[in-house]
């Protein structure tokens, strides 16, 4: 079996993987304050530029689905190797473009690899060494993710400070490249993960057409009102292909995606429900009150003012990894869904240009962040068998970027077009964030408590040896359910609950 160098060791697979995710995901928390700088040198218009990004966004939705059919028929470490390509291509497309469809594709090229290369990479460094190293990934996942786009505001101020986009783009392809020399040096050939599996073109179908409508249509909010037919026709008709998909998925007898396990347990609704929630909700308390600072603050200074989210995010992925294997660690979400909304809350009080509170807002929201989307996006993985952990996260972070990418469009607009202008919209917009985060804790805690599911230590062991969940989960609803047969129970260092509870 061919083998790269570093093949196998745990340090440089984890560099491979943070070096490929962090691109594209700075790289949309940073670009808002580059926009007018874009525009101006590329001779676009500021709806072409919302469309480029809403299609850049879509990219990475459908990228989580394509790269899960590719890796049932083809070598899946290579298929890796050519994502990361494609990154660079698209890295090195938009940092050089010299007009907008060269920037344009670039861009889409970016959001497209980065997701296949996060369903290739992350469950292989989650579940493919002991279990010693699993809170290191944690740690590391929390970090890619949250720690990028924490860091992209400030990265994006500084540039727009200087009047210059390209060094940023120009550093980003830099990174796709070492994140490729690392994706060949860790190279360790893997085969299909099941040649008899369908070639699901419906699925794949529906995923793309239903993605580009709905981010489309909320794309064109940038010249439109939001009942305008090029707004709302695309948008509905989207999402209510993202529904069907879903239930196409539901009923197949051999589905590409995890969804009748992982939707008819408690634990893993649950914890998708909640990173969802979260995922809409710290739109408000970051985009938005972006644009109220830079009404009186230079876009380098409305960088630092996130900057605590960093040290926020930081703080609260070592604190995941900590409790990672422990019972506490469903506690967890529901903590940071409390943080999230005192966070909104201070950046309520903060706009329109109060520093101190917004720095208190800001460390709050990357403490939040850090402790409620990939917490409980473990929380769900852990419910679920190991072995279809690729076809979950595809799911999951589909669904989780239609919420985060496609909800910032739209309180742009009601924020931009409210009656008392901006800083009234986006205070009413920050109110409406403050109730999804509430929404969500009550809804996690809901579903615990009417499925009769309860916090438990996991057993790493028997999740990473796929024989089995980390915990049990009960069906989902299982108390207002009383005709349900009793479920199969799964052996634990914990109690399970008898039939009779």
């Amino acid at each position: 079996m061919r083998q790269g160098p570093l093949a196998g060791r745990y340090p440089a697979v984890a560099a491979m993987v943070t070096l490929a995710l962090i691109p594209y995901l700075a790289l949309s928390a940073a670009v808002d304050p580059l926009v007018p700088i874009i525009s101006e040198q590329l001779s676009l218009s500021a709806q072409t530029m919302s469309l480029g990004f809403g299609l850049g966004n879509a990219a990475y939705a459908v990228g989580t689905v394509l790269a899960v059919q590719f890796a049932q028929h083809l070598p899946q470490r290579r298929m890796l190797l050519a994502y990361a390509v494609v990154l660079v291509l698209g890295s090195v497309i938009a940092a050089s473009a010299v007009n907008g469809a060269m920037f344009i594709g670039g861009h889409i090229l970016q959001g497209l690899a980065t997701s296949m290369l996060l369903i290739a990479a992350a469950p292989p460094l989650t579940i493919g060494f002991p279990r010693d190293k699993l809170r290191h990934t944690a740690v590391i996942m929390n970090m890619c993710v949250f720690g990028a786009v924490a860091l992209g505001p400030f990265i994006g101020g500084a540039q727009a400070e200087a009047l210059a986009w390209r060094p940023l783009f120009w550093i980003v392809a830099g990174v796709a490249v070492l994140a490729l020399i690392m994706a060949a040096l860790t190279f360790e050939d893997a085969p299909p993960a099941d040649l008899d599996a369908p070639r699901d073109l419906r699925a794949i179908a529906l995923a793309s057409v239903g993605c580009a409508a709905a981010f489309i249509g909320a794309a064109q909010l940038t010249s439109h009102g939001f009942t305008d037919p090029a707004v709302i026709v695309p948008i509905l008709g989207g999402l209510a292909l993202i529904v069907v998909l879903i239930a196409y998925q539901f009923k197949a007898a051999r589905p590409l995606l995890t969804v009748r396990t992982m939707l008819t347990s408690s634990i893993p609704v649950a914890g998708v429900g909640v990173a969802l929630f979260a995922a809409a909700a710290s739109v408000a308390a970051t985009a938005l009150t972006a644009e109220v600072f830079m009404q009186t603050y230079s876009p380098v200074r409305v960088g630092l003012l996130y900057l605590p989210e960093l040290g926020g995010a930081i703080v609260m992925a070592f604190v995941f990894g900590a409790v990672i294997s422990k019972r506490s660690m469903h506690y967890l979400p529901l903590v940071g869904m409390g943080l999230l909304a005192a966070g909104i809350v201070m950046f309520r009080l903060a706009i329109p240009a109060n520093q101190p509170l917004a720095l208190i807002a800001s460390a709050l929201t990357g403490l939040a962040l850090g402790a409620t989307v990939a917490p409980a996006l473990f929380v769900a993985g852990f419910s679920l068998q190991s072995n279809s952990l690729q076809r979950v996260f595809a799911i999951i972070e589909l669904l989780r970027a239609v919420a985060a990418f496609m909800v910032a469009p739209i309180f742009a607009h009601f924020a931009a077009t409210a009656a008392g202008g901006l800083t009234a919209g986006a205070g009413d917009a920050l109110w409406v964030g403050f109730g999804l985060a509430i929404g969500g804790a009550i809804f996690g805690v809901a579903v615990y408590v009417l499925s009769g599911a309860r916090p438990q230590t996991p057993d790493l062991d028997q999740f990473l040896d796929g024989e089995s969940p980390a915990w049990y989960s009960p069906p989902l609803l299982a108390r207002l359910r009383p005709g349900l047969p009793a479920p199969i129970r799964v052996p634990s260092r914990d109690r399970r609950p008898t039939a009779s509870e």
